[in-house]
């Protein structure tokens, strides 16, 4: 059993950066692929970024590819979302889960979903 938390959101101005934390214990989760996710009022959930075991490759939304990075650390057993250029239209409550199924874009393929940090993004 995995247990994840994230930390690290809060409020900005439009243009600023966050960076978010998803801490993980438990059980080691250096041997999975790791996803961001993230639920905007009256939204349904949608896939933010992925990142392999190893940090080989990387996938990303468009609406954040060339503004949000996805990186792991797996000695502390953690990983990483830097967000900058932050957008109105990113306000939302942000998840980290472990990918357990083929498709790192799929919500339906991930478990052990942490509880959420919420980044509102003032224009």
């Amino acid at each position: 059993q995995v247990q994840l938390v994230e930390s690290g959101g809060g409020l900005v101005q439009a243009g600023g950066s966050l960076s978010l934390s998803c801490a993980a214990s438990g059980r080691t989760i250096s041997s999975y692929t790791m996803g961001w996710f993230r639920r905007a009022p009256g939204k349904e959930r949608e896939f933010v970024a992925g990142i392999t075991r190893r940090s080989s490759s990387t996938y990303y939304a468009d609406s954040v590819k060339g503004r949000f990075t996805i990186s792991r650390g797996n000695a502390k057993n953690m990983v990483y979302l830097q967000m900058n250029s932050l957008r109105p239209e990113d306000t939302a409550i942000y998840y980290c889960a472990v990918h357990v199924g083929s498709s790192v874009e799929r919500e339906t393929d991930y478990a052990y979903w942490g509880q959420g940090t919420q980044v509102t993004v003032s224009s």
